[in-house]
């Protein structure tokens, strides 16, 4: 007698979690075609006659010297519109496991599993490639984070028809990697702390928590005590950004029953990552590429100098291969030695092809290898050079693997639309 099944992996969410996430990833993808845009001027603009004046613009410095706020333009995205970004995230992670399908610890287990891999597995690698030179080793956690929007702006080129569990497990890979990520820079990147500061920042983010858990949406009174946690947490000496995921992570999910509970509609996290997530999206992320993608590469032979760098090697490599062994690997194990097997509508194939666009990596990477190795220096031009062609290697060969898949995805879509009935609801949801 065979073994019981007891669920499946990436199989498809209920309808209204599959009809929330389709509409996410439009946003994503917009805001991956934004950002790619923004990358493709900041590479010309520094390659060009005039990249001093991109460099000024970026260095140029303005702020507040008395509060540590005194900072370039480049270093303002960095730490201010990236916060933005680190709250839709914490958002977005909260949300699913409150109130989405990864509540249910059997359909979270694979994505974070696969996720935590899809982190460690490209770290290990990178550090057997730069072993014997500590200081390229700070560089480890370079190729460990995902882009959601450039991965979602590979899709949209492809046009592909992807199932919607396949599509939630991107995104939720791309979540956890992010608070993944945010853990390892507060941990591994804080090279002092200052405590009284910390502390203060416990009394504006308490009065936040305070408000949001009663509700309240006024922004005259949630965004000044926002910006003042992330401005003592900026002082602390902890990256700024942390200052978003803990916020998010006050917000309530859920409707209070005096609202009508659960039942009644989206709650406070998903009104505020309505709201914020076309800011972050489209404006944030964009700017804050336009500004750390901006790499000098100095022609073939500036090619060739950052080729030769073992750091430039171990971020492509690691996002190439790492990522790919990492996430797909799990998951295949995960699958092999449980109750469980790959949804009816899913082959091997893709996930494989999602494993490989899961290399595809930016944003936080290009953060953290400023933390590690210091804006502007030799080691940081390097690991712009490894992501940007590592993130380029793995967005082509996850198209090659995905785009074969096209026609299954594109039939499968076409068989749903003409089971749709009156509601508009697939009869597979119900």
């Amino acid at each position: 007698m065979s073994e019981k099944i007891t669920h499946r992996v990436l199989g498809r969410g209920s309808w209204p979690e599959a009809s929330r996430v389709a509409e996410i990833l439009r946003k994503e993808t917009v805001g991956g075609a934004l950002l790619l845009v923004a990358t493709v001027v900041a590479l010309v603009w520094a390659n060009s006659p005039w990249s001093d004046s991109y460099a000024a613009l970026r260095d140029r410095s303005f702020g507040f010297s008395a509060w540590h706020l005194e900072l370039s333009v480049g270093q303002w995205a960095a730490d201010g519109l990236l916060a933005i970004f680190f709250f839709v995230a914490g958002l977005e992670l909260k949300r699913e496991f409150v109130a989405g399908d990864l509540r249910d610890p059997r359909r979270a287990a694979i994505p974070v599993i696969a996720a935590v891999s899809g982190v460690t597995v490209p770290a290990l690698l990178f550090t057997v490639l730069n072993l014997g030179d500590v200081a390229k080793l700070r560089g480890w956690a370079v190729p460990t984070a995902t882009d959601i929007a450039f991965a979602l702006a590979v899709l949209a080129v492809i046009s592909t028809h992807l199932p919607s569990g396949l599509r939630t497990f991107l995104l939720t890979l791309a979540v956890v990697d992010d608070l993944l990520a945010i853990t390892i820079i507060a941990i591994f990147y804080t090279s002092s702390l200052a405590v009284v500061p910390l502390l203060l920042a416990l009394i504006p983010l308490a009065l936040f928590a305070f408000l949001v858990q009663r509700r309240v949406r006024s922004w005259y009174l949630l965004i000044p005590l926002a910006v003042a946690a992330w401005a003592l947490v900026h002082a602390s000496g902890i990256h700024a950004t942390v200052a978003g995921v803990l916020l998010a992570f006050t917000v309530p999910v859920l409707r209070s029953d005096a609202a009508g509970g659960p039942d009644a509609g989206p709650g406070l996290a998903e009104h505020f990552e309505h709201r914020l997530r076309p800011l972050s999206s489209g404006f944030a992320v964009p700017v804050f590429a336009f500004f750390s993608a901006g790499v000098t590469i100095g022609g073939v032979a500036g090619l060739g100098h950052s080729l030769a760098d073992r750091v430039t090697i171990g971020v492509i490599v690691a996002l190439v291969a790492g990522k790919t062994i990492g996430i797909f690997g799990s998951t295949f194990l995960m699958a092999r030695f449980t109750r469980a097997r790959l949804d009816d509508e899913l082959a091997w194939t893709d996930v494989f092809g999602m494993a490989l666009l899961a290399g595809v990596g930016f944003t936080v990477s290009l953060l953290i290898g400023e933390l590690a190795f210091g804006p502007g220096s030799p080691s940081d031009e390097h690991v712009k050079v490894g992501v940007l062609l590592g993130s380029l290697l793995a967005a082509v060969l996850a198209a090659a693997v995905l785009r074969s898949r096209n026609r299954t995805y594109r039939r499968i879509c076409e068989a749903e639309e003409r089971d749709d009935d009156l509601d508009g609801v697939p009869d597979v949801y119900r």
